[in-house]
């Protein structure tokens, strides 16, 4: 277990699988995980195999409260590149319906997955897409851990009745100081 003072973030488990389930069918959250369908936990079953059938360019945690064990939230690097030496940031508090805030859960669950990445992996850049009403997000990583936006994806997304657009943002190695 990767362990800070409040949380930790350790191997996802077959039985996190329901906890995630829920949580990503949560309609504000689900909104923001390019999934426009309920999960079922079939659907969950499927792709934490494709998890462990892809260990060598995904690392997916679960975050736990430290004193409990209780699962709290997910986060992952995921789609590696080892030649770029890049990874997609995959990060949620599910845990009383938090989703992402400026408080010490979020804080220390992301800065314990930057440091895994950036020093434990050798990772160069972190990146992450997000829709633009996703402000919760965009606000926290360009806020707490200077995220840039890389790109622009006109029109990425239609939600409520609308096209949005995507934002590519990253963190280089050379720019995370935290």
């Amino acid at each position: 277990m990767i362990k800070g003072k409040k949380v930790g973030l350790r191997a996802l488990e077959k039985e996190d699988l329901k906890f995630l389930r829920d949580w990503r069918n949560k309609a504000d959250f689900r909104r923001n995980f390019r999934e426009v369908r309920e999960l079922s936990l079939t659907d969950q079953e499927k792709w934490f195999e494709s998890i462990q059938n892809t260990k060598h360019i995904n690392f997916m945690f679960t975050i736990v409260d430290i004193e409990t064990n209780e699962p709290i939230g997910a986060a992952g690097l995921l789609y590696i590149n080892w030649i770029n030496r890049s990874a997609d940031f995959s990060f949620y508090i599910g845990k009383d319906d938090t989703y992402i805030d400026d408080k010490e859960v979020s804080i220390e669950a992301t800065k314990l997955l930057i440091d895994y990445g950036f020093n434990s992996l050798n990772l160069n850049k972190i990146w992450m897409e997000l829709y633009e009403f996703d402000t919760r997000k965009i606000n926290f990583f360009t806020k707490n851990y200077n995220f840039k936006q890389d790109g622009l994806l006109r029109q990425n997304c239609f939600e409520d009745g609308k096209y949005w657009d995507s934002y590519i943002i990253s963190l280089l190695k050379s720019d995370y100081s935290i």
